[in-house]
């Protein structure tokens, strides 16, 4: 049984590997925040030194995009310098290195899904800096680095702490009372759930030689407002969607329009997601259950 590290266990997609790990045969130590810097380098290499494990999954991220154009320092220590340091150290103890990255890599100007190898171009300091992490994991540990983009991600019964939940928990919040809410029409993506993306996640890691950019998401595209309807009508929400298109540039911060993107390397290897629809009625069996979040 192969020995994961993990870094982020409260988070989004942190919760589903930890549960989906035993199902996959892989044994799974995991830490949060508060337990492991992951701006500190010196404490890396320790907890890597003292538990000895196959992976290393980093699942941490500076990700709330206003906050990334206010302190883009901040968004370059945590998405690039300590993803550097990571991948650097796993290369020196043959450590296989697993990092998450983001359809904000793309400047959103095709008009089909994104595939593993098209070309980047960031628009905004968020993409920017887990563009760097990325270059910066490959050539650093060349031989044993995965770099897994996904897209629009949502899980959990509380959502990202970061961002006070998901966009399908906030939304549902927003309807509450209304007769009508606005929604973009223009950005298209591939909504992901965290549960999905876990478990293709833990079959990419089964085969052990792959290395490289993999995009796992959900399969599909849609605008957040045709995302929202599904929403609403999974919930039984009478509220109507109104597609609205928003032009206005708040700032500095500009959204990609289309970043939906292809499983085309996990599919050649057999690895599937469910249709974004699938995955979304997946997310709302979980979160009508009883089963508690650890």
């Amino acid at each position: 049984m192969k020995k994961i590290l993990l870094i982020g266990k409260t988070g989004q997609i942190g919760r589903e590997l930890i549960k989906d790990s035993a199902s996959f045969d892989f044994e799974i130590i995991s830490f949060n925040r508060n337990e492991l810097d992951v701006s500190d380098a010196t404490q890396i290499k320790e907890k890597l030194e003292k538990t000895k494990p196959d992976i290393l999954i980093n699942t941490s991220a500076y990700h709330v995009l206003p906050q990334c154009e206010e302190n883009p320092i901040n968004a370059m220590a945590i998405n690039f310098i300590a993803v550097k340091n990571m991948a650097e150290i796993c290369n020196d103890m043959n450590i296989k290195f697993v990092t998450y990255s983001t359809d904000y890599v793309f400047n959103g100007k095709k008009d089909s899904p994104y595939l593993e190898n098209d070309e980047t171009d960031p628009l905004q300091v968020y993409g920017l800096s887990k563009l760097a992490g990325e270059y910066a994991a490959l050539n650093s540990n060349p031989n044993k680095t995965i770099i897994i983009r996904t897209n629009g991600l949502y899980g959990g019964k509380t959502g990202s702490s970061e961002k006070n939940g998901n966009f399908v928990l906030n939304i549902i919040k927003e309807a509450d009372g209304k007769k009508e809410i606005e929604v973009s029409s223009e950005q298209i993506v591939s909504p992901t759930y965290a549960g999905d993306l876990s478990k293709a996640t833990l079959k990419l890691l089964k085969q052990e030689n792959e290395t490289g950019v993999y995009h796992l998401v959900n399969e599909g595209l849609c605008s957040w407002s045709k995302f929202t309807e599904e929403i609403f009508k999974i919930a039984k929400i009478d509220t109507i969607v109104k597609p609205v298109v928003r032009n206005k540039i708040i700032g500095q911060l500009q959204r990609p329009k289309f970043t939906a993107l292809s499983n085309t390397k996990a599919k050649s290897l057999g690895i599937e997601l469910p249709s974004w629809q699938d995955g979304l009625k997946s997310y709302f069996n979980f979160l009508n259950n009883n089963e508690d979040e650890s």
